[in-house]
């Protein structure tokens, strides 16, 4: 089942008995189960009505033990038991073992007043699996997959509508990049920028750099974006920041080699067919990070990728045995990749 189909029927007031909620995509997660909460109970209910249970300290059973006893003062209870490592292929680390025969008898006579919520920090399920297999025939397992990069957009927008605020040409896009597409980073940086600019204000690039904090991996990113469109002097500028920050040289070209690394198989893939989101679940990355790699890609042809790889491989050698200055071997490099 899909987030949307469970969302419209908890809202219509028909939750299911049971939700294995996984995905990369952990904000919309806790926004589903937020969603959940509300729609079962009031907030003065919650602290006896709402029992939470990590799975990687304590056993399933206490958990179903506690989905089976009655609620109190309230028609349904709510039953939250995190790291359910138990229906990845993932090994736990843990000695705790986990009676799956029980659950599949609880699956097969869920308790009428409880709502069941397993969450699981993985991006795919073993489909393998009698239990996970059980929970697909319920459509009980939802998945929170990265939203695409034009839906990415259009929550950006549609979060600063309701924030009262609009973005300027390149803004949105611009905050999408620094923030790397996460929605929970996204979210506090559009509450940041609405309490800047106040009420129908306008959030222009300027305003974005500004206010946004920025990774040491969304730098580098944004600095290769910036040779690559031939705007040098700004990425000298995020360069110099980044060594003023004491970040080591040797770091940054890796991290330049990683985002070179990704143009090469964002190129190969798309030869193959693959579209963005395949590309980002192939390689392990945002879809939006996807669709940014592939534009830098257009830039270059496969042979002048491996031939930039080789360079910044000479790089991190001569940098490591001294033969160069760090600092100085990062700049003219820079200056032959824009050359």
């Amino acid at each position: 089942m899909d987030a949307k189909r469970a969302l419209k029927d908890i809202q219509a007031g028909r939750p299911a008995p049971v939700y294995l909620c996984y995905g990369p995509e952990k904000y919309k997660m806790r926004e589903f189960i937020q969603i959940l909460t509300d729609s079962l109970m009031g907030p003065e209910d919650r602290e006896f009505a709402v029992s939470k249970f990590d799975l990687s300290e304590m056993p399933l059973s206490s958990a179903l033990d506690d989905a089976e006893t009655l609620p109190f003062m309230v028609p349904k209870k709510l039953v939250i038991a995190k790291n359910a490592l138990f229906f990845t292929g993932a090994k736990e680390n843990t000695k705790l073992e986990h009676n799956m025969d029980r659950l599949t008898a609880y699956l097969k006579s869920p308790a009428e007043h409880t709502v069941v919520v397993f969450t699981v920090d993985a991006d795919k399920l073993d489909e393998r699996k009698k239990i996970v297999k059980a929970l697909k025939d319920m459509e009980a397992a939802v998945p929170f997959l990265s939203l695409s990069p034009e839906e990415l957009t259009q929550w950006v927008a549609k979060q600063a509508s309701t924030l009262g605020f609009t973005f300027s040409s390149g803004a949105a896009d611009q905050l999408i990049l620094y923030t790397g597409g996460n929605l929970q980073s996204l979210s506090a940086e559009l509450e940041k920028i609405s309490l800047f600019i106040g009420a129908e204000g306008v959030a222009s690039p300027d305003v974005i750099d500004q206010l946004v904090a920025r990774s040491t991996e969304q730098n580098v990113f944004i600095l290769i974006e910036d040779i690559v469109n031939v705007r040098l002097e700004r990425a000298f500028v995020i360069l110099e920041e980044l060594l003023k920050q004491r970040e080591e040289p040797i770091k940054i070209a890796s991290l330049i080699a990683r985002q070179f690394r990704i143009m090469l198989q964002v190129k190969e893939l798309g030869k193959q067919g693959y579209s963005q989101q395949q590309m980002a679940s192939q390689i392990g990355l945002h879809p939006f990070a996807v669709k940014v790699a592939e534009g830098q890609a257009r830039k270059y042809d496969g042979e002048k990728l491996s031939r930039i790889m080789g360079e910044l491989a000479d790089l991190d050698l001569q940098m490591k045995t001294g033969k160069i200055d760090k600092v100085l071997g990062l700049e003219l490099f820079l200056l032959r990749l824009a050359a």
